[in-house]
């Protein structure tokens, strides 16, 4: 049972909670508290560890100026895979004897703290993230909380389990084959694996570098992509990270046409495929139309990932240790790892240009489709059968999974009705790189049922003029999102301009002129942020400030920080000096 001061699952009730007073975070200390034998849990929650972190959050307030309403995800609790370094916290990757205590947060932990998150402990997996069934761990097996007698799906174990139970309203898995959406699927929550490089994978113990992904698991469409609008950005020390294609669609066409495999394997579990019909025929209901998607190309390329040298790439993180100490390695993931001898230099060039062939026919497939839909897991094995079979579940969990790093998809999973037996059953959208903002997109479409209007344009154009100038204080919030400046200009001549009083970094308010009232042009530089990015933005905006429409100097309107005539009673009337920078210069303060 949930803590009684627990706000909920989900951000909004924890944000809530917090505006309202209904929360301190001071309670995280009870709410959290967990049974030590919680399998979920390598290193759970504890009262010393959850201090630490609360005098983290203090400092990174007393940063803000002490203001909540500026971090978006202050005192909010998440869990972290623990494959993914955050100080304070030891990093296991599943095993006690690769143990180590980080000295620098990974770049998504540093992102959710630098948010006011804050790290409620490290959960389960897989060995060395090598598994998608959450029994491979010597810290022990993770139930399904919907079945105790069902897998949890893994690599991402209890990350998954965590969200679902309401622990934590998010956390952070990785995705090399399937491992942060077949444990979604199984728990009945959302799991959103990123385009490759649009999340910094530094800071994350390894299984194939060249494939891994960070992955998010949420209560809903709207968190993950909030959250990833939070996590992504360009990291130039990360030599996997990656640019965004900026030219890339940011919602569906208006034809809405979703691909289907033209076989459907769900290896004799009759209950799925019920449930995937039924998950098509609400595809139907949203708009879709369905079309079916040669499935040769995705079968094949899946099998490549542990049946080709790929699977020797994992060797590169436990070369050293099965060399001096084998029995700390899982006897399951050992034995998949050790499969690197079989593969050499020319099987591994010979592999890729498969590879490179098989993505290519999948892209053109998917180049007229807005989406291909698939199962998220073709079965849902009983914990029993698994350890039973280490290996065949495993295979079969990967069948709608395993191709998409190796294609370059992105991908979003999403839960559907259950399925018959009361298991949760996901159904996962993927889509070629970049078109994350699309697919969440599509995904809230599902979620919701109700239709929306694609976007058509990818950046939205916002005028700043305060502390989000260039070189200012919270440019980076700006700089952080893929944002890029476009022009310095002006207002029209018909502003007013005041410096608000107590905020930290100093802030200024502007207001359109009363009638009869003169005012002047204020400078002002337009920035161009990408769409996927406004919701993480807006949601950095204090109040009394918020975004509405501008007119500029040559007749444009474009949106811009306004500010609630109420709060400029007391405030120092600056329009004279035409501009912050202006202001600032001629101040004796400091930006």
């Amino acid at each position: 049972m949930p803590h009684p001061s627990h706000p909920g699952t989900d951000l909004r009730a924890w944000q809530e909670a917090y505006r309202s007073g209904s929360l301190s975070p001071e309670d995280l200390r009870e709410i959290l508290a967990t049974d030590a034998h919680d399998t979920a849990w390598i290193t759970p929650p504890d009262p010393v560890r959850i201090g630490r972190e609360l005098d983290l959050l203090a400092s990174r307030l007393a940063e803000v100026g002490g203001d909540p309403g500026e971090l978006p995800l202050y005192g909010i609790p998440f869990a972290v895979k623990d494959n993914i370094d955050a100080v304070g916290w030891p990093t296991t990757a599943g095993c006690a004897a690769f143990s180590y205590e980080p000295d620098r947060d990974a770049p998504v932990v540093a992102r959710l703290r630098r948010a006011g998150a804050i790290v409620a402990g490290k959960t389960n997996l897989d060995q060395f993230a090598t598994g998608l069934v959450g029994t491979r761990s010597p810290f022990g097996v993770v139930p399904n909380p919907h079945d105790a007698r069902i897998v949890s799906g893994g690599s991402s174990s209890g990350s998954a389990v965590v969200v679902a139970r309401g622990t934590v309203p998010f956390s952070l898995g990785t995705d090399t084959a399937g491992s942060g959406r077949v444990p979604a699927g199984l728990n009945g929550i959302v799991g959103l694996k990123p385009t490759r490089g649009r999340f910094s994978t530094s800071g994350v113990v390894p299984a194939c570098r060249s494939l891994d992904c960070v992955s998010l698991f949420a209560r809903s469409v709207s968190d993950a992509e909030f959250l990833a609008g939070l996590l992504e950005g360009f990291e130039e020390s990360d030599p996997w990270s990656r640019k965004p294609d900026l030219s890339a669609p940011t919602g569906p066409s208006p034809s809405f046409r979703v691909g289907v495999p033209s076989i459907l394997e769900f290896h004799g579990d009759e209950t799925a495929k019920k449930a995937f019909d039924h998950a098509l025929e609400h595809a139907r209901s949203i708009g879709a139309t369905l079309v079916p998607v040669e499935w040769a190309p995705f079968a094949e390329l899946a099998g490549l990932l542990y049946q080709g040298p790929w699977v020797s790439e994992r060797m590169v993180v436990l070369e050293e240790l099965l060399a001096t100490d084998p029995g700390a390695v899982h006897p399951v993931v050992r034995g998949i790892v050790e499969k690197a001898s079989a593969f050499d230099a020319v099987d591994t060039f010979r592999a890729e240009y498969r590879r490179v062939e098989l993505a290519r026919e999948i892209q053109v497939s998917l180049s007229h489709l807005d989406a291909l839909i698939v199962p998220t897991a073709p079965i849902a094995p009983t914990i029993e059968e698994v350890l039973d079979d280490p290996f065949g579940p495993n295979t079969r969990l990967g069948t709608y999974t395993n191709f998409a790093n190796l294609a370059d998809l992105c991908a979003i999973s999403v839960p559907s009705a259950p399925r018959a037996d009361g298991i949760p059953f996901g159904v996962t959208f993927l889509a070629p790189a970049w078109h994350d903002h699309a697919l969440a997109r599509i995904a809230r479409r599902w979620e919701g049922g109700a239709d929306e209007t694609p976007v058509r344009s990818s950046t939205l154009r916002i005028a700043v003029l305060g502390a989000h100038l260039s070189g200012l204080p919270l440019c980076h919030q700006l700089t952080e999102r893929g944002a890029s400046l476009v022009e310095t200009t002006a207002t029209a001549s018909d502003y007013r301009f005041f410096a608000l009083p107590g905020s930290h970094p100093r802030k200024p308010g502007l207001r359109r002129c009363l009638p009869g009232e003169q005012g002047a042009s204020i400078q002002v530089e337009l920035w161009d942020l990408p769409i996927g990015q406004v919701g993480s933005f807006l949601g950095l905006v204090p109040a009394p400030l918020g975004i509405g429409t501008l007119e500029l100097i040559d007749g444009r309107s474009v949106k811009g920080f306004l500010c609630e005539s109420h709060a400029l009673e007391q405030a120092e009337d600056i329009t004279s000096h035409g501009g912050w920078r202006a202001y600032l210069a001629s101040s004796l303060g400091e930006p």
